[in-house]
């Protein structure tokens, strides 16, 4: 089967990786498919069903990072798994800044409402190290990330206090 074929199959045709990626990690969590594996890596997604893996890369400028605070409830993760990870916090909302280390400039400042699963996705720059910071009803934290090629992708250890 095509990818493109493997695709349209699960839902995904006409769309690149940028597409499946923000469709999927907004899709609601009832909806979600369950014979469909999908994972982001720095530099690619891999979708899996039964009988097949498809890999579709990212834009080279462009990395995904998935983020997924808490106040008490977390779950170790490092490649974001847009099927299957949840998040203690769906569909609250959040006010976000990301940082870059280097420059001090801001990438994102915005307020956001989470997705069904807990998460809130963002394009950052690729090869970037940066710090996020999020508020929520009072309750704060920060952590510091990086896109490089060996990096995470879900970031589920920024606790809120």
């Amino acid at each position: 089967m095509s990818t493109e074929e493997f695709l349209s199959e699960h839902g995904l045709g006409g769309m690149d990786a940028v597409e499946v990626i923000d469709h999927l990690d907004q899709q609601a969590v009832d909806d979600r498919p369950s014979d469909l594996m999908a994972s982001v890596y720095p530099d690619e997604v891999v979708l899996a069903g039964e009988a097949q893996e498809v890999t579709l890369d990212l834009p080279e400028e462009k990395s995904y990072v998935s983020i997924a605070p808490y106040v008490s409830t977390t779950h170790d993760c490092f490649y974001h798994s847009l099927t299957t990870c949840r998040g203690e916090l769906a569909n609250e909302k959040l006010d976000v800044q990301i940082t870059d280390s280097a420059t001090g400039d801001r990438v994102i400042d915005d307020q956001v409402t989470t997705f069904d699963n807990g998460f809130a996705g963002f394009w950052v720059p690729s090869d970037f190290e940066g710090t996020i910071d999020i508020t929520h009803e009072g309750k704060s934290g920060s952590v510091g990330f990086s896109t490089a090629e060996d990096a995470a992708t879900c970031i589920t250890d920024l606790r809120l206090s």
